[in-house]
C-alpha cells in the first residue's frame, strides 16, 4: 500500500459517502468498466499482444458537483487491492454481477487526484515533481525487485515492474487530470509538458489494465495532436454512454425524497421544491438530471435553498456577461426570461478566463454547468442558477435597460399586491418600449416573455409557472407563493383586447381551483387569490398596456 498505490484513502472515503443517509448507489457504471478490462484480456491471450488503444480508456468531463470524485473513489475502492470493501459492495447492484467477485480487490490501483499540491507551491517544477516521486516510491516500496532507480522516470520504473514481476498491471483512477491548465502558475509551455507527462504514463503501455480519468474540460482543449487520442471521452452534453451514473435521475430523487420523509419529522423540502431548485440538466441522451451536491445538501439541512458554491475561477464566468455585455446581453435577458437561446457549444473552445466570443462564453457555461443545452439552445436549469443570473444582472450597470428593469421588478410585484394598476401599466410600457430583445417575440408570447422581467424579483417568493394547468384550461401566468399564506397571482394577458377580458378568462376557465383544496379540506395555499389582467393595445398608435387587479378569494 502507497499514497498512490493501492491506497487505502479512496476506500475509506468512498466508506464515508456510503455511510451518509442520502447516498445513492451508482455502482451498475462497473458494469461499463469490467467487460473494458476482460476484453482486453481476451485478446491478449488470443494474440499474445500487449495493450494498445481502445476503449480501456476512458475520459469522463462533467461539470463541478456532479459527483466525479465520488464515482472515482468508488471504483477505487472496488477493483484496489488496498483494502477489503466486501463488506460494502455486498450490499450494492454491483454485487449481482456474475463477475463481481472475481474483480472485487483483486487489481492494482493507481489513483491519483491532480488537484492536490505539495506545500507552498507557485510553480509547476514541485508540482509535477510530487506527483512523480510519489509514484516512484510507491512502486519502489511494493515491488523492491523490479530494479527501480529514484532517477527512472515513472513508465519505465512501471515497465520494469511489468517486465521483471510477472506481467504486472495497474488500472488508473485519474481525478481532475485538468487541474493545472487552470492554474496561472504554470506556463503554456509546462502546461504542454503535462499533456506529454500523460502520454509518456498511459499511452501505448502494456502495464495500463484501464484508464479512467475526470475532468471539466474535454482532451481537445488541451491536445492538439496525438498525445492522449487513445481515449473515449464522454461529456454530458454531446455523449449518452455513462449518463446516468453522474447527476440524479427522477428516480433517484424519489427514493432519496422517501428516506427523508422517514427521517424527517417536520420536513420542510418538497418534492416539487428539489424538481424546482436542482432539475434541468439535459444528457445527450435525453435524459432529465438533478445537481446531486445540492439536492444532497437540501436534504440534509431540511431546507431548499442554493448550494452552488464558490469553487474558484469558475465561477468568474459570470465576469464575461460584463466584461462582454454587447455580445451576451440580450441572450441572457431572453434566457431569464424562461426563454431558450440557439448557440453553437464548442466545449473545447471553453477555457476559464480565455473566452472572447457569444458562443465561447456559452460554451463555458455549458461546460461548468450554469448552463443546459438542449436541442441546439442554452438555457438556465432551475431556480438554484436563475437566482445566480438574477443577482448578477441586478448588479451589472453594464446591462443597461436589463439592469435598469430588473431594479424596478420589485415596484411591480408590490404594485401587483396593492393593486396600484396606474404604477403596474407604466412599468409594463417602460418594459415594452425599452427591452428589445423581447421584440422577436408577438402577440401573447411577447408579453409573457416581457412579464417574466417585470416581475423578476417575484421569483424570490414565487414558483412561476407559464402555460399551466389550472380549471379547465392553461393559465397564462401563475405564482405559486414558496410561504403558503402570501398571495397567490394569476395572470391572464391579452393583445388588442381589455383587461377586463383577461379576468373573464381567469374566472370563466376556474383557473383558482389551483389553489383551492380538495373538497371538504382546507386549502393549502391560504393567502389571498389574486387575478390580473394585462393587455396590450398593439395596434394602437401609442401601444398602450392596461392592467387590472382583482381579489377572488381573501386570505383564509
Amino acid at each position: 500500500m502507497g499514497i498512490y498505490l493501492n491506497s487505502t484513502s479512496a476506500y475509506n472515503l468512498f466508506r464515508e459517502d456510503f455511510s451518509l443517509t442520502y447516498y445513492v448507489d451508482k455502482t451498475d457504471i462497473l458494469g461499463e468498466l469490467v467487460p473494458l478490462i476482460q476484453l482486453k484480456q481476451s485478446a491478449d491471450e488470443e494474440s499474445g499482444a500487449a495493450a494498445g488503444k481502445g476503449p480501456k480508456y476512458v475520459a469522463i468531463t462533467r461539470p463541478r458537483r456532479f459527483g466525479k470524485t465520488v464515482m472515482a473513489n468508488m471504483i477505487a475502492a472496488y477493483f484496489g487491492k488496498g483494502a477489503d470493501s466486501h463488506k460494502e459492495f455486498d450490499t450494492l447492484k454491483v454485487s449481482r454481477y456474475p463477475w463481481y467477485k472475481e474483480h472485487l480487490n483483486q487489481h492494482n490501483v493507481i489513483r491519483i487526484v491532480f488537484n492536490e499540491m505539495p506545500r507552498d507551491c507557485a510553480s509547476y517544477e514541485p508540482y509535477i515533481d510530487r506527483i512523480q516521486d510519489l509514484l516512484i516510491d510507491d512502486l519502489t516500496i511494493a515491488y523492491p525487485n523490479a530494479r527501480i532507480r529514484e532517477s527512472d522516470a515513472v513508465w519505465d520504473a512501471l515497465t520494469k515492474v511489468h517486465e521483471y514481476c510477472g506481467g504486472e498491471k495497474f488500472i488508473f483512477i485519474l481525478d481532475e487530470w485538468d487541474y493545472i491548465y487552470h492554474q496561472d502558475f504554470a506556463t503554456n509551455k509546462e502546461k504542454e509538458s503535462f499533456t506529454k507527462f500523460l502520454s509518456n504514463l498511459l499511452k501505448d503501455k502494456a502495464y495500463v489494465e484501464l484508464a479512467y480519468m475526470t475532468g471539466i474540460l474535454p482532451i481537445a482543449k488541451y491536445s492538439s495532436g496525438s498525445e492522449l487520442n487513445m481515449f473515449f471521452e464522454y461529456s454530458m452534453a454531446t455523449r449518452a454512454k455513462y449518463s446516468e451514473y453522474f447527476g440524479f435521475t427522477d428516480e433517484d430523487v424519489d427514493r432519496l425524497f422517501e428516506k427523508y420523509l422517514v427521517k424527517e419529522q417536520d420536513s420542510q423540502v418538497t418534492r416539487e421544491g428539489l424538481k424546482l431548485w436542482y432539475d434541468g440538466y439535459q444528457t445527450a441522451g435525453g435524459e432529465r438530471l438533478y445537481n446531486p451536491r445540492s439536492v444532497v445538501g437540501a436534504l440534509s439541512d431540511n431546507q431548499l435553498g442554493s448550494y452552488w458554491t464558490s469553487s474558484g475561477p469558475y465561477d468568474e464566468l459570470f465576469y464575461y456577461i460584463g466584461a462582454n455585455v454587447d455580445a451576451v446581453k440580450d441572450d441572457v435577458a431572453l434566457m431569464v426570461a424562461d426563454n431558450p437561446v440557439p448557440a453553437k457549444i464548442q466545449e473545447y473552445a471553453a477555457t476559464s478566463m480565455e473566452l472572447k466570443t457569444r458562443d465561447e462564453i456559452f460554451s463555458a457555461m455549458v461546460v461548468y454547468g450554469f448552463l443546459n443545452y438542449e436541442n441546439g439552445c442554452v438555457s438556465i436549469p432551475n431556480k438554484e442558477l436563475m437566482d445566480k443570473f438574477t443577482e448578477v444582472v441586478q448588479q451589472e450597470p453594464s446591462m443597461g435597460n436589463v439592469y435598469k428593469l430588473a431594479k424596478e421588478s420589485g415596484r411591480m410585484l408590490a404594485a401587483t399586491k396593492a393593486g396600484d394598476t396606474k404604477t403596474m401599466s407604466e412599468l409594463m410600457e417602460y418594459a415594452h418600449n425599452t427591452h428589445s430583445p423581447m421584440q422577436v417575440y408577438s402577440n401573447e408570447a411577447e408579453l409573457a416573455s416581457i412579464l417574466r422581467w417585470v416581475y423578476l424579483k417575484a421569483l424570490d417568493y414565487y414558483r412561476i409557472e407559464r402555460e399551466d394547468k389550472a380549471g379547465v384550461g392553461y393559465v397564462d401566468l401563475i405564482f405559486y407563493p414558496f410561504i403558503k399564506s402570501d398571495d397567490a397571482i394569476i395572470i391572464g394577458l391579452k393583445v388588442n383586447h381589455t383587461a377586463d377580458e383577461a379576468i373573464q378568462q381567469i374566472k370563466d376557465r376556474k383557473y383558482a381551483l389551483r389553489f383551492e383544496g380538495k373538497f371538504g379540506e382546507r386549502p393549502e395555499y391560504t393567502g389571498r387569490i389574486l387575478a390580473v389582467g394585462i393587455a396590450y393595445h398593439k395596434d394602437d398608435e401609442k401601444k398602450r398596456h392596461e392592467c387590472k387587479v382583482e381579489v377572488l378569494r381573501e386570505k383564509i
